[in-house]
């Protein structure tokens, strides 16, 4: 399970370089942070539990947000 994580790790560098090369400085910026997120964690060793609760609360945190932001931050379309 920690090479998972590993694993988003690198696809997220690959998204936060695409975003640096289209000028997209925050979303590069906030990919390059999710990025040492989860190469840190697939380091750590954690039972498989763990690991699994981790991801649950980086899903339900990202869904959140994501929601906030659409909902409030950019309007409604019209």
């Amino acid at each position: 399970m920690d090479r998972m994580f590993r694993v988003l790790g690198f696809f997220t560098l690959v998204i936060g370089l695409m975003a640096f090369a289209g000028n997209l400085t925050e979303m590069a910026l906030l990919f390059f942070l999710q990025t040492a997120f989860f190469v840190i964690l697939g380091y750590m060793k954690f039972t498989e539990k763990t690991y699994i609760l981790l991801f649950w609360g980086y899903m339900i945190l990202t869904f959140t947000g994501f929601s906030y932001w659409t909902i409030f931050e950019m309007g409604l379309p019209l």
